[in-house]
């Protein structure tokens, strides 16, 4: 099976040290590291990437469309902004997860509109980095349940 991308946005580099009160105390590093171990117990492999910039972000989406079977996004900043990341998200016929640190519906309203949203099979925020690990959950819950199943000409 191919790998789970995991594609983070502008800024998440920066996990631990800019607004903890709002993001938490993980690094990106940790998250990463736990997310390995997930991976590792559900049968899957991941591919963890993070940029500051849209369009290394909208040629990794384009890059998941044949080599990813699925794809855990915080775009951070870029949800909010990035008609472009819409329509990348758009050409992928992969289940898409996407994921928020914090929960955008109780901060400022300009981050209450998501251009990722109308393109995700589904939104988890608010959680903290557990929302990385729900989002890998439901992925490959959704790979496994549309898997061929494999029968034996025997059976």
């Amino acid at each position: 099976m191919k790998p789970i991308f995991i594609l983070n946005g502008p800024n998440l580099n920066l996990l631990g040290e800019r607004e903890p009160e709002i993001y938490g105390g993980n690094t990106l590093a940790t998250i990463e590291d736990a997310l390995r171990n997930r991976a590792a117990t559900l049968g899957v492999s991941i591919d963890f990437r993070q940029t500051n910039h849209e369009g290394v972000l909208v040629d990794q989406i384009q890059e998941a469309r044949h080599a990813a079977s699925g794809l855990i996004l915080n775009a951070g900043a870029y949800t909010h902004t990035s008609v472009a990341i819409h329509d990348a998200l758009r050409a992928l016929s992969l289940p898409i997860i996407e994921v928020h640190l914090s929960n955008i519906y109780k901060r400022e309203a300009f981050r209450h509109r998501s251009y990722v949203s109308p393109a995700a099979t589904g939104v988890i925020c608010g959680l903290g980095a557990q929302g990385y690990g729900l989002a890998l959950d439901a992925v490959a819950e959704i790979l496994k349940a549309s898997a061929p199943i494999n029968r034996s000409p025997h059976a």
